[in-house]
């Protein structure tokens, strides 16, 4: 079998390379870039092709189960954005909101501050 031939793999496993594929294509990764996550992905959660003569035949359900859990906690953690008062989500934050928190802070002259003024005083006041 030459290598990249994904004849060893099963329809099931094609369908889900082709889905986590698709996925990575709308978050803007390129072509050929989410087609190799996606097969790595599919590999490490089955082991390689499932049918005859294929490398994931050998490996055990329990390995699989935990490698698809993995998996899932792996991307789960990708969609947990950052808290609200976290530096890093200043500048999705409202200016209502950017400016409940400098009041908190006690910083000087936020009333007259425009939105990015605001985030560049809440980073500085940490």
């Amino acid at each position: 079998m030459p290598r990249g031939s994904k004849d060893k793999y099963t329809a099931e496993q094609k369908r889900k390379a082709e889905h986590i594929e698709k996925s990575y294509e709308k978050k803007g990764v390129s072509e050929n870039e989410a087609e190799a996550r996606a097969w790595a992905t599919v590999n490490k959660q089955s082991g390689g092709g499932e049918r005859s003569g294929g490398s994931g035949k050998d490996k055990p359900a329990a390995a699989k189960k935990t490698d698809r859990k993995e998996s899932a906690r792996r991307a789960a953690k990708t969609r947990e954005g950052h808290p609200r008062t976290s530096k890093a989500s200043h500048g999705t934050q409202t200016v209502d909101s950017l400016m409940k928190e400098a009041r908190a802070k006690n910083i000087p002259g936020r009333s007259k501050m425009r939105k990015q003024e605001l985030v560049e005083a809440l980073r500085k006041a940490g």
